[in-house]
């Protein structure tokens, strides 16, 4: 296979893991409970490649032949962030947990910062990132102190209006944190909030930006372009991998931008060895961390209208592969996160139809494929499906 374009559907999952107690996510299903509340989804593309055979969706009904492979992942991480979910396709298993700060972050590691960036910091509890700028949004344009906050997942925000601190100082912050938080009080990603508007009426804007934890290990991405292979990253792929194992980055904010941009990549006339790591945000940070389940569902039959358009523009010899990270059911009292299998779909010219992977015990299954089609030695993470679609 020449080319292989990784589709990552960020918060998409479709029913709640066998430890999802542990996290509090008994019951979430992103995908089913998100067609539920809107009364069924119309998703033709998606469906013809399999996605109601591998579990009851209302609106999207099992097919007779599915046009690939469909099946579903169970992640073997602990955790459920993004940071996880990405490094284990990648191949990275991580036994424990990131660390996470139900109760906001510790007083040394406040005071720390707010003496590094040489001003006090407002909030450091846990909340909506929406919530807390209408909170903390006037006191904060009043006095200039950077907005901080977690949430359940292994996270340093900080949320700074646009016309009080400028997004390099906001930025320079992050990078601040960023080296801080590597150590004894490590989190998976500091995030960039800026946001615009006036006390009642404040909107975040596509400015963020995420500086993550360097993985510990060396990723698939890592092994690609050290072969020669021709490694892209689409949407926040850079910011998740800091960078590393990428031959190119194309930072996209929306759904809508991240599928022109894939669309574009297909349409090249090269015929490089090529991995395409691709993510779409909109599912998690848009909708299901603001419980909009009409949104959601309207994400996907967006994706589902853009998969339309790219099938068709696939050559002879690349491969789709379409996937989540992890769930954020919009349907839960919950915000964050959830704890969840994900949908796995696999397409091409060359990709053998109606074939069920059933259930892999790992997101690392991916690269351990990838590295099948790329016709990597060594690569021991993850047990590879290539012979099962090919």
């Amino acid at each position: 296979m020449s080319r292989v374009f990784l589709i990552v559907l960020d918060g998409v999952g479709i029913g709640e893991l066998p430890d999802a107690a542990k996290y509090g996510d008994v019951g979430s299903n992103s995908l089913a409970n998100t067609a539920k509340a809107v009364g069924g989804l119309d998703l033709p593309v998606l469906q013809s490649l399999g996605l109601g055979n591998i579990a009851p969706i209302p609106g999207v009904s099992p097919v007779a032949r599915a046009e690939g492979a469909y099946g579903k992942m169970a992640e073997a991480s602990a955790g459920k962030d993004t940071i996880t979910g990405h490094w284990e396709m990648a191949g990275i298993i991580q036994e424990s947990p990131l660390s996470v700060y139900p109760e906001g972050f510790p007083d040394e590691v406040i005071t720390e910062f707010e003496q590094a960036i040489g001003r006090r910091v407002l909030g450091n509890i846990p909340a909506s990132g929406t919530q807390i700028i209408n909170d903390l949004g006037a006191e904060h344009m009043k006095t200039g102190y950077p907005i901080v906050y977690t949430s359940a997942d292994s996270v340093f925000q900080i949320a700074a209006h646009e016309e009080v601190v400028s997004l390099n100082d906001l930025y320079r912050f992050c990078g601040i944190a960023r080296k801080m938080l590597s150590g004894e009080y490590k989190v998976g990603r500091v995030i960039a909030r800026p946001f615009i508007g006036v006390p009642g009426s404040f909107t975040r804007t596509a400015n963020r930006k995420d500086f993550s934890l360097e993985s510990p290990e060396e990723t698939i991405l890592d092994r690609l372009v050290k072969t020669g292979v021709r490694t892209i990253g689409v949407g926040k792929i850079e910011d998740i991998f800091s960078n590393r194992g990428l031959s190119e980055s194309y930072h996209t904010t929306n759904n809508r931008e991240t599928m022109e941009k894939t669309l574009e990549l297909v349409k090249t006339d090269d015929q490089l060895p090529t991995f395409a790591f691709i993510n779409c945000i909109d599912f998690d940070m848009v909708y299901g961390h603001r419980n909009d389940a009409p949104g959601y569902a309207r994400a996907l039959a967006e994706i589902d209208r853009n998969l339309a358009r790219l099938f068709p523009a696939l050559k002879e010899q690349d491969v789709v592969m379409i996937t989540g990270d992890h769930g954020c059911d919009p349907t839960t009292p919950s915000t964050d996160h959830s704890r969840e299998y994900v949908p796995l779909l696999v397409s091409g010219a060359q990709v053998k139809k109606n074939v069920n992977l059933g259930i892999r015990k790992t997101f690392a299954d991916l690269s351990a494929t990838v590295a099948q089609i790329f016709d990597l030695t060594g690569w021991k993470k993850g047990t590879g499906f290539y012979k099962q679609i090919f």
